[in-house]
């Protein structure tokens, strides 16, 4: 099983209730397909770098996961066919970013407590 991190930014146009449907909508395909969710995180809305499709900001949303490989050219074909992802980005985590996934999440679940 490799481990992977997904960020992807939603359309700062929709609802909470669309945002909710499109965030479910990508975690039901990851678990339908044999993956495992370790952390899901919303980073809510923030200010983009530069604009992406007349739009300068959007939702940001983390998946951090893990799988056989062959899931993950489906799962980038989802986004890439769903209009209310503005932009993804998956990367396969090595073993240095594992153990810092694992720190930052103990750091944000302190910081919230």
């Amino acid at each position: 099983m490799n481990h992977y991190e997904t960020v992807f930014i939603l359309n700062p146009v929709l609802s909470d209730v669309q945002i909710e449907e499109t965030v479910k909508k990508f975690e039901d395909f990851l678990i339908n397909n044999g993956a495992k969710m370790v952390a899901k995180e919303n980073w809510g809305l923030k200010k983009l770098a530069y604009p992406i499709q007349n739009k300068k900001s959007g939702f940001y949303h983390l998946f951090e996961f893990t799988n056989p490989g062959e899931v993950v050219m489906p799962y980038e074909q989802e986004f890439r066919r769903d209009e209310r992802v503005m932009r993804f980005l998956t990367v396969k985590l090595d073993k240095h970013a594992i153990a810092w996934a694992e720190k930052r999440r103990t750091r944000n679940k302190t910081a919230k407590a």
